[in-house]
């Protein structure tokens, strides 16, 4: 933590320089890059595209959001104006040291770029300071000042949301940066060593350890208070579910869990979600937030569970696998019609026997997903 945490007062004390790029014009938003971390003693710049709603003024702030690629990904200027139609003031980040491709000429990765990412196991020997994640999370750190600092922006109501990778570091930061209102990880979570896509179970077992110790979000999750949503399918190559649901279970703040039986992964399947913006929305705008799972629990052959639903649910199903073995993102999984929730939330569903994983999920009007915890009626799985 004293690391981020220095990296933290570095971004809280000035906005980051910034240099305009304007090889990589866009419409309606601003490409620049700033300031990120010395690597291996010399400066670095961050590439960023950011933008804001139409009416935004001084006078009429609006609501932000820090979007953080994933692995394979850069600063995508699609997504901030996806947010900015929303309402959102909205900043994008490449956290490799890379330069998006644009108008036809390829990705590149110019004189001031830090050190690449995802996955870099091998660097865990380095200096921490010169090793991707503390790159990145700093990175975000300063996007975050950047966009806090535009006068247009409310400050109170900023949120930050990544994909894959960037769930990943969406879920450290959130224990890292108490400024955000809320955080929205797709995917990305911790415990990476259980990953059976990652690699690090493959790497090294001192040198995991010690990556581990330094960058997993297991460390920094349980400091977070803010609300988290947390979204990911049951068949995820790379984050599985006790993987997600550990993490989940540590934070401190409200959780609401969005796990859905057959989630795709992918950046364009990472951005839409239709809970993101709803669950936005209402920290920012007061409008009707998603429903959550107030509690549940295994009760003999049933899951009995209390769900607050501020808008109409219109689909209530079990989902669950029968198998017993055999890595995560290839297990089957099926669905059975349950019973809506009553007027208080309540509901119970009834377990198919041989069930080795299983949980509830509620579809709403606007067809957005809420879910329990996943439980294993066999005790030997159950998560942590």
């Amino acid at each position: 933590m004293a690391l981020f945490q220095t990296a933290l007062w570095r971004a809280l004390a000035t906005p980051a320089q910034t240099y305009d790029a304007p090889d990589h014009a866009e419409a309606g938003i601003r490409s620049f890059f700033y300031d990120g971390p010395l690597y291996k003693g010399k400066p670095t710049r961050v590439f960023a595209w950011m933008g804001l709603p139409a009416g935004a003024t001084t006078h009429a702030k609006v609501p932000g959001i820090v979007l953080v690629h994933g692995g394979g990904g850069t600063a995508f200027a699609h997504w901030v104006k996806m947010w900015n139609q929303r309402g959102y003031a909205a900043i994008a980040m490449d956290t490799c040291g890379s330069i998006p491709e644009h108008a036809g000429k390829p990705r590149t990765r110019g004189k001031f770029s830090g050190p690449p990412g995802w996955g870099e196991y091998q660097t865990t020997l380095d200096p921490p300071s010169d090793q991707w994640t503390f790159h990145a999370v700093e990175s975000i750190l300063r996007a975050h000042t950047l966009l806090r600092s535009a006068p247009e922006v409310d400050q109170k109501r900023i949120g930050i949301t990544g994909i894959s990778w960037g769930g990943y570091l969406t879920s450290l930061v959130a224990g890292v940066d108490a400024r955000f209102r809320f955080a929205m990880p797709v995917y990305g979570c911790g415990f990476i060593k259980d990953s059976p896509g990652l690699g690090l179970d493959k790497s090294d077992p001192d040198l995991a350890k010690k990556w581990s110790r330094l960058w997993d979000p297991n460390k920094y999750i349980g400091r977070s208070r803010m609300p988290i949503l947390w979204v990911n399918g049951a068949t995820d190559f790379a984050f599985t579910p006790p993987m997600w649901q550990a993490s989940h279970d540590l934070g401190r703040g409200e959780k609401t869990l969005s796990f859905q039986p057959f989630l795709a992964h992918g950046h364009y399947q990472g951005e839409v979600p239709l809970e993101l913006q709803p669950y936005a929305d209402s920290h920012c705008f007061h409008r009707p937030p998603l429903g959550r799972c107030r509690w549940a629990r295994m009760d003999g052959t049933r899951i009995v569970a209390q769900f607050s639903m501020p808008v109409p649910v219109v689909k209530a199903e079990l989902s669950y696998t029968l198998d017993a073995k055999g890595p995560w993102p290839v297990r089957q999984w099926e669905t059975r019609e349950a019973a809506v929730p009553g007027r208080r939330g309540d509901m119970s569903a009834e377990m198919p026997a041989g069930a080795q994983a299983v949980f509830i999920y509620l579809t709403d009007n606007r067809g957005c997903v809420i879910s329990t915890p996943w439980f294993d009626p066999s005790g030997a799985m159950a998560p942590s």
